[in-house]
């Protein structure tokens, strides 16, 4: 972050700058170069998890270079700033995965209960493959043996908001992304 960058407020919480906006779209860059090289001919469906992805997805969209589909799913497992292990569909899958390879876009793995349960329910509907792509992990949070085909940037276990993460709604439209100050 640069100098000018502040400290931003979110309801109760405040937060400092963690990762600058070109240290994201260099990660994306990268992210689009190995899903290029990986899935071209593949005719994948791009599945965005909405609300927190939409960033993400929206600017990893525009640097595939080959035929693709794109679809959003709304799903959510947090309440505040805990994550819970309930995951509560909110909107529906409509197309067809039956021999698709299907590439999830999320835009941060935790504990991975929300991706475990997402998974699981496009392997029930016949998806030919489905790999993982999140712009950030956080390895020490993680309870699953998934594979996460994909992965910008492992971070710590803090609480963040900004490029399309909130705070019980608010903080998405940040270009970068903040940490919460204990």
């Amino acid at each position: 972050m640069d100098s000018n960058t502040r400290q931003i407020t979110i309801h109760d919480k405040v937060f400092e700058p963690f990762i600058s906006s070109q240290k994201i779209q260099n990660t994306i860059d990268e992210m689009a170069l190995q899903i290029n090289a990986d899935l071209r001919g593949k005719n994948p469906l791009f599945l965005v998890v909405l609300n927190g992805a939409f960033m993400f997805a929206a600017d990893l969209f525009k640097r595939i270079e080959f035929p693709c589909d794109i679809s959003f799913v709304k799903l959510s497992s947090y309440v505040g700033t805990k994550t819970t292990s309930m995951v509560r569909e909110l909107i529906g899958l409509d197309e067809v995965l039956t021999g698709r390879t299907v590439v999830i876009l999320e835009d941060i793995i935790d504990t991975g209960i929300t991706m475990a349960v997402t998974m699981f329910k496009l392997k029930k509907l016949e998806a030919k493959e489905v790999k993982l792509a999140t712009l950030l992990f956080k390895p020490q949070a993680f309870e699953k043996d998934f594979k996460i085909d994909y992965v910008g940037m492992d971070i710590p276990n803090d609480f963040i908001v900004g490029y399309g993460l909130d705070y019980d709604g608010h903080g998405r439209n940040y270009p970068e992304i903040y940490k919460i100050v204990e």
